[in-house]
């Protein structure tokens, strides 16, 4: 199977004036989408719009509004996957246990829930083993969830080389 940025790669090989696949331009895209981008690396940094341009479009193509990029989850979520890479294991309280790190943050939240994963060495790899998890795509697709933060931390000791934490939530609007 080509994937479509393989194909438009394809598109310099046409010869003389055939065209390969519908290809007019000759200008292929530089580089791969950074959600195929290997975070196995001590230089890599995840690419948190694509991640949220990723998940945002599952949430409508379902139907769903989509999450906003939020800081004070993004460090919730670097620092999850922080503790996970500390200690080698994929564990939800790695840090402290989920409730209490969102109620001691600065995000009031409504609703919160958590993924986390290792393994994936890409966006594209962790966002499908969660769609395919039951409980994992039932948390992106919570109908009331607005803010998001996600975070990829390299661990060169460990087996799975890189940890994952998607945190979604909605703020508390009625709260001062």
């Amino acid at each position: 199977m080509i994937r479509l940025f393989d194909a438009a790669r394809l598109c310099g090989l046409a010869l003389g004036a055939a065209v390969l696949f519908g290809c007019t331009g000759n200008n292929p895209p530089e580089g791969q989408p950074s959600f195929y981008q290997d975070l196995a690396g001590p230089t890599a940094a995840l690419d948190a719009g694509a991640a949220q341009s990723m998940i945002s479009g599952y949430r409508r193509n379902n139907g769903l509004g989509t999450v906003t990029i939020d800081p004070e989850l993004m460090r919730l979520a670097n620092e999850q996957a922080s503790a996970m890479a500390a200690r080698g294991a994929l564990d939800h309280g790695a840090g402290a246990p989920f409730k209490e790190r969102i109620r001691k943050s600065r995000f009031d939240a409504t609703i919160a829930v958590e993924n986390i994963g290792a393994g994936y060495h890409t966006l594209a790899e962790a966002f499908s083993g969660w769609r395919d998890s039951p409980p994992h795509r039932a948390n992106m697709l919570n109908a009331n969830v607005t803010h998001m933060g996600i975070a990829a931390v390299y661990s060169p000791k460990s087996k799975y080389k890189v940890f994952w934490a998607l945190i979604l939530a909605a703020p508390d609007q009625h709260r001062s």
